[in-house]
């Protein structure tokens, strides 16, 4: 078994991590030329603005009086400069935000195990190709630009990273210190030679990195007054310093300003996914070398933003994030970053149509560099009568196109040179996707194929070793020798295949996977030649039937992945199964408590996502509760005469549910303090990390008996889940457990109505004599049920509460009772705790069920295992790196969510074990069998 389960998850780590081998490898390449104009630039230094979560409404909307929320901006982009909308890309944080703005491309997916902070590529921005950049702001994007830059001349100024507390009086203090921290910098330079010279030179780069906008945002809304007067501060801000430098250079004329947001922010504070009040940002840029403001009579937007913001005169223009990189580097005469994608914006520069065309001109011959670099690596990698060039961009149509534009130039058609330049960028970057996702249909199949076998390889293991279906047949020596021959010979030749391309290992990995797998299931064709027979001797109209009802089942729930709602309808199904099976004949009560919960379950996923709006009096109402059915059952523990019970065992419950009374209060008195402005009381901070390490120690001291345990653990689990609750959600694993306990029940019923063993009575069941191996029976058809009911459980118990699929849907403030400081991998470490309890629940719950209907745990995790994996492989197919930025992030994460799944339900299995049958016991007690 322990080979089987090795084997197993290694084959699922293979496939997990292959999806971000096969969509989602770092596009970046190294090795262009830098690209310059040849021409002079109009602007000496450049300043940028990046107010962290600045959605584009929020700023640009009137107040309710008609006055502007930010006056001097709104002055400027109505007299002095251009504006428009920056549309952002998935995911919507800070870390990619800021490489789109600075560096021109948008970060592959693989930063997102560095957790936005340090450079997983090593890339080139306008602060690389700056003489100089000088920035302020946070400790965690930054570093970022200075860690990349070659030599010493990127020069950053942090606030300490504690400063970032979601739970502070007011953030807005983290912009003021910029401010503050700018204006010394320009009075200590008058007094300082070497640093007055430094910022008398051109190509200067000045950020001001504001991160207050967004700490409020998180903490309050974006609706909210402290966000709103933030905004307003950051304007008054942006005033001084705009005139500060102004002065400091003599009003001559030589700055440029831009103004812009990372990303935006949903109206629940939080950002990450797609959603429109994210991915648009402001842009505003006025200075030297930009456009005045143009009047218009009728221009078209799909959005209906320029009648509500009053602004349908003045001439919008909207760019990708990653154009604000060209624009900059064209702004100040730097070279292009190598690893840029975006596209010039011309409308924003007012300088002659000579200067526009050789920029553009630039423009595409660095993204024509990175083209020509990218296809030259996949020619060595592929034998050339393999290779498929991109055909519109052949190097022949390179040399036409550059010679075309260059006598457009020289010939003063400036138009028509610049549309040529559009057209080779549009192609080189075509190009740059074709060569990207060059070997993805050749590794989908590989791993596809190897998904096929693996599972085909667990249903015979299953029927083989745990059904009566099949009878040992003696393997025929010849026969498998010739097959393990055959089969090594087709796992050296492709090994030799990818070897003479020079493939990377991770190929070998994926191409060969396969050849065991399928061996395996090869070498078993007697089990299914013997069970083909078998299987056509049965009903063919059931045999098919059951086929529909299970792939019904599993299209519902790849459906619940998309659509809470049909989790509803599987739960409104489960409640009618007594009905449909008859079983409610033989257990009346039983049955109606079932379908009584299946329906209150049902009502879960029908409610909105949690986090939206936080409502405590459902917290403290879900804890009074837990507290009062706890109540209930110690009245009828002590009532029961059970010879098993003892004293010691009900200060256990005492103490969980003093617990469970403690968790309740710090829940509300935290929450007060937070909206009172006084930050976490330090006490509810100490309270709640204690509970979080105490309740499981709580729970391995009590009894092992089945209903004792399983209340202990509801109780232990209650205790740290309202800590992390902030609504409605808080009631939801008291429903679950509701009905886990009464599933366990009528499993107990499903077992004596198939007449498949005697009932064991329930009340004096002990999860530690575990059940002797010899009594174990053979796997049902019922038991595919039990497997599914399971899957479905788990599958309820995620998304029960709201889509946990999308980044934005986790909410900040469930952690508020344990930290309110920003810190990425904590706050996701207790997110994933809260995710993750549910999950115990229905586990132990599953392990009760194991344990009473007398089967191994192994056969039951067999079937889970066929379940998951086929769902899986659905998801495989469903990825895309294409379409909106939330369709992509979507599909990911389904697809790593069901692959985590198998390897958790796994890892969740040992610890159902763990929770069921240990004991921290004391040590005078005789263990007592049932």
């Amino acid at each position: 078994i322990p080979v089987f389960i090795l084997a197993g998850l290694l084959v699922h780590c293979v496939f997990l991590v292959s999806i971000f081998d096969i969509y989602f490898s770092s596009p970046l390449v190294h090795g262009m030329t830098p690209q310059q104009t040849p021409l002079p630039p109009p602007a000496k230094r450049l300043v940028l603005f990046v107010a962290d979560g600045l959605r584009a409404d929020s700023l640009y909307e009137l107040n309710s009086n008609g006055t502007p929320r930010a006056p001097y901006l709104r002055s400027i982009l109505e007299n002095n400069g251009s504006w428009g909308i920056s549309h952002t890309r998935v995911p919507t944080e800070s870390r990619p935000g800021h490489v789109a703005l600075i560096a021109g491309f948008y970060e592959d997916v693989s930063a997102v195990a560095k957790g936005w902070k340090e450079n997983p590529v090593e890339f080139d921005s306008v602060f690389n190709e700056s003489k100089y950049t000088w920035s302020w702001g946070s400790p965690d994007i930054l570093p970022m630009f200075a860690k990349g830059a070659t030599g010493d001349h990127v020069y950053t100024f942090c606030y300490a990273a504690e400063s970032e507390d979601f739970g502070a009086e007011d953030a807005a203090k983290l912009d003021i210190w910029v401010f503050d921290h700018v204006k010394s910098f320009f009075n200590s330079s008058r007094s300082n030679q070497t640093l007055f010279s430094a910022l008398n030179e051109e190509k200067v780069v000045l950020f001001l990195h504001l991160l207050g906008i967004d700490t409020n945002g998180h903490a309050h809304r974006p609706d909210s007054r402290e966000y709103q007067e933030n905004i307003k501060q950051v304007d008054e801000g942006v005033k001084e310093i705009a005139s500060l430098i102004d002065d400091f250079y003599g009003n001559d004329g030589k700055t440029a300003f831009i103004l812009t947001s990372d990303h935006g922010m949903t109206d629940w504070g939080s950002h990450g996914a797609g959603h429109p009040s994210e991915t648009l940002t402001p842009l505003i840029v006025w200075g030297a070398g930009v456009n005045y403001p143009q009047q218009v009579t009728s221009q078209f937007f799909e959005d209906n933003f320029l009648k509500e913001w009053k602004l349908e005169n003045l001439k919008r223009i909207d760019v990708n994030q990653a154009d604000v990189a060209p624009l900059m580097a064209s702004l100040i005469g730097v070279p292009f970053p190598l690893n840029s994608v975006g596209t010039l914006p011309l409308e924003y520069l007012n300088s002659s149509a000579h200067f526009k065309a050789e920029s553009m001109f630039t423009n595409a011959v660095q993204i024509l560099e990175q083209f020509k670099v990218k296809m030259s690596q996949k020619k060595k990698t592929t034998l050339s009568f393999l290779f498929t060039p991109f055909k519109p961009l052949s190097d022949s149509e390179q040399i036409n196109l550059l010679k075309k534009i260059r006598l457009y130039i020289q010939q003063q058609k400036y138009d028509e040179a610049v549309a040529l330049c559009k057209t080779l960028i549009n192609l080189a970057l075509e190009g740059l996707s074709y060569y990207h996702k060059y070997d993805r249909l050749f590794l989908g199949l590989s791993i596809a194929v190897g998904f096929v076998g693996w599972t085909t390889y667990v249903i015979l293991v299953i029927i083989k070793a745990h059904t009566n279906l099949t009878k040992t047949v003696p393997t025929n020596e010849k026969k498998s020798t010739v097959l393990f021959y055959s089969f090594a010979s087709a796992g050296m030749i492709i090994a030799f295949f990818l070897l003479i391309q020079t493939c990377p290992w991770t190929y070998y990995v994926y191409c060969l996977l396969p050849v065991p797998v399928w061996y395996a299931v090869l070498r078993e064709i007697p089990v299914i030649q013997d069970l083909a027979t078998n299987v056509l001797s049965l009903h063919m109209g059931q045999s098919i039937g059951f086929l529909l009802v299970c792939i019904l089942g599993i299209e519902i729930l790849v459906f619940s992945f998309f659509y809470r709602s049909a989790l509803t309808i599987g739960l409104l199904v489960f409640a009618g199964w007594p009905v449909i099976t008859q079983l409610w004949i033989q257990a009346k009560t039983k049955a109606l408590i079932w379908t009584l919960l299946c329906v209150l379950l049902a009502v879960f996923p029908l409610m909105p996502v949690v986090g939206r709006e936080p409502n405590i009096p459902l917290v403290i109402a879900a804890g009074l509760l837990t507290l009062l059915i706890s109540f209930f059952s110690l009245a009828s523990l002590c009532k029961s005469e059970n010879k098993y019970r003892d004293n010691e065992d009900l200060k256990v419950y005492f103490y969980q549910m003093f617990s469970v009374a403690l968790s309740t209060y710090v829940v509300s008195s935290t929450h007060n303090s937070l909206k009172n402005k006084q930050g976490l009381p330090v006490m509810n901070q100490i309270i709640s990390w204690m509970t979080l390490v105490s309740s499981p120690v709580l729970l391995l001291l009590s009894p092992t008996f089945l209903f004792q345990r399983l209340f202990s653990i509801l109780l232990s689990l209650m205790s740290t889940y309202l800590l992390f609750s902030t609504g409605y959600e808080a009631l939801f694993p008291l429903a679950l457990f509701g009905l886990m306990f009464a599933w366990i029940n009528m499993e107990q019923e499903a077992l004596q109505h198939y007449g498949l063993s005697l009932k064991p009575k329930l009340a004096v069941f002990n999860f530690t004599c575990a059940v002797d191996i010899t009594q174990f029976r053979q796997l049902h058809l019922d038991d595919v049920r039990r497997s599914f009911f399971f899957v479905f459980f788990i599958v309820t118990a995620f998304f029960g509460t709201g889509n946990i699929a999308s980044i934005n849907s986790f909410d900040p403030a469930s952690v508020y009772c344990f930290l309110t400081v920003f810190s990425p991998f904590m706050m996701g470490g207790l997110l994933l705790l809260k995710v993750a309890i549910p999950f115990v629940l229905v586990s132990c719950a599953f392990e009760a069920v194991q344990v009473t209907t007398q089967l191994s745990s192994k056969s039951l995790f067999l079937i889970v295992l066929v379940i998951s994996d086929i769902m899986a492989l659905h998801f495989f197919f469903l990825v895309q790196d294409y379409g909106s930025w939330l369709d992509i992030g979507t599909s990911i994460s389904h697809y790593v969510l069901v692959m985590s799944l198998t390897i958790f339900m796994m890892v969740m299995n040992g610890l159902a074990q763990l929770l069921t049958t240990q004991r921290l016991g004391h040590p005078r007690r005789t263990k007592h069998h049932s």
